[in-house]
């Protein structure tokens, strides 16, 4: 159970570094405009934002590889704590996104689904 509880959260965090890069390196490029649904003017406006946003993504999935490497390093309680604070993070923004923006709802379930499942495994593994 834990091993699975941790691929999921991993693959959450692989997903968020993903979104990063989007957002904090190529926000501006026309495959990322696509993505997002945005103009070439509206990305340059919401550039900084972007950027800002994107770190966050960043350290979300930072959390999650501390917390798996704690955890490997048998520092469950340490390790478990970093996990859920990256993965459940995830999970909370994946629903305000979800309910702010209610046509956004495949990309939230993107953001929460793996990491939502991987909290409920490790709970159930601890």
């Amino acid at each position: 159970m834990l091993i699975a509880a941790l691929v999921l959260t991993g693959l959450a965090a692989a997903i968020h570094v993903y979104i990063w890069y989007l957002e904090s390196i190529v926000w501006t490029r026309p495959a990322t405009r696509k993505v997002f649904g945005t103009t070439e003017s509206e990305a340059e406006t919401t550039r900084t934002l972007a950027l800002n946003q994107g770190f966050y993504n960043l350290f979300l999935a930072v959390a999650i590889a501390v917390g798996t490497v704690l955890i490997a390093l048998d520092h469950r309680e340490a390790g478990a704590a970093a996990v859920f604070v990256g993965a459940g993070s995830m999970v909370a923004a994946g629903v305000v996104l979800m309910v702010s923006s209610p046509d956004k709802t495949s990309a939230a379930l993107k953001q929460l689904v793996p990491p939502l499942i991987g909290v409920v495994l490790l709970t159930i593994a601890l």
